[in-house]
């Protein structure tokens, strides 16, 4: 039987095996080194994982607790708990999962702050502004700032887009979302218009990379360039250092409910796989109504 300590390095091989992106892989492996230590006091041997049982991982589960650590943070640490002995019952090596026992703690629902319209508005008119010669990648930025607005996607999906994924005759876009689930989404007018434009004149014509977004270097767009290039056009336009990409998605969602669309019909297009992810902008709409009426009702 291993070691708790043996137990969490073979479940974090079988990760990397399986292509678990190294971030996900880092942050069980930081969790799981800490739960390890809670159950190894100096100069002691590691348990065998057979070993523990359920008290044993309560008392862990409450130290968490008496170190002040956010629900949030206990909850993403049971997760990665959780998945290491669901690893083990299926391997066989444990025939019960006692983790599955264990309550997950309530996190409050933290409404997304949203960008105003006006906002938005004045982060592509600032860049729309802007020469060729000020911003020399002006074309491609556009193209995807208006396609992460425009199409509501997740940072991730975006600088996945090959050229193949892109329909511009039909305006829609093929996106690979969270599960590795397809999903068509529509092109709106203008971020057809921007993508065309830079697809057909500012991209890189001779390059066998197929990335649709591409750096000065030929190669594909990464995801840490695209959250520094929203930061910036976003501080440049509204003075705001907070906006990131999945800002642009959030103002998306809302601005489409605001506007009448169909709850369901946004479930769909942002790849949402439960309605209740979906809803929270619900709240979002409604909480921006009350401050409308109290900043105008007579009677607020």
């Amino acid at each position: 039987m291993p070691s708790i300590v043996e137990a969490a390095s073979l479940y974090l091989a079988e990760l990397e095996r399986r292509g678990v992106s190294r971030h996900t892989v880092r942050n069980y492996r930081a969790d799981l080194d800490q739960w390890t230590a809670y159950f190894m006091p100096p100069e002691t041997e590691a348990p065998a994982v057979e070993a523990l049982d359920l008290p044993m991982l309560r008392e862990w589960l409450s130290d968490l607790y008496d170190q002040g650590l956010s629900p949030a943070t206990v909850r993403r640490k049971l997760a990665a708990l959780r998945s290491l002995f669901t690893f083990l019952r299926q391997e066989g090596i444990l025939t019960v999962n006692i983790a599955a026992r264990l309550k997950t703690p309530k996190t409050p629902q933290r409404l997304p702050d949203i960008l105003s319209e006006e906002k938005t508005e004045r982060i592509f008119e600032n860049l729309e502004q802007q020469t060729d010669g000020e911003r020399p990648s002006r074309d491609r930025d556009l193209a995807f700032l208006e396609v992460l607005y425009g199409c509501g996607v997740r940072i991730g999906e975006l600088v996945g887009l090959n050229l193949e994924d892109v329909d511009l005759s039909q305006a829609w876009l093929r996106v690979l979302g969270k599960g590795n689930k397809e999903r068509q989404v529509p092109l709106p007018e203008r971020a057809l218009s921007a993508l065309t434009r830079y697809i057909m004149t500012a991209r890189h014509a001779a390059t066998n990379e197929r990335a649709v977004f591409l750096s000065r270097r030929g190669t594909r767009l990464s995801d840490r360039q695209v959250r520094r290039l929203v930061k910036l056009y976003a501080l440049l336009a509204t003075g705001d250092s907070t906006v990131h990409p999945h800002s642009l998605r959030h103002a998306y969602a809302t601005h489409l409910l605001a506007d009448g669309a169909d709850l369901r019909a946004i479930q769909e297009l942002l790849g949402h796989a439960r309605l209740s992810t979906t809803q929270k902008y619900t709240h979002v709409s409604l909480r921006q109504l009350m401050e409308v009426y109290d900043r105008s009702h007579p009677k607020a």
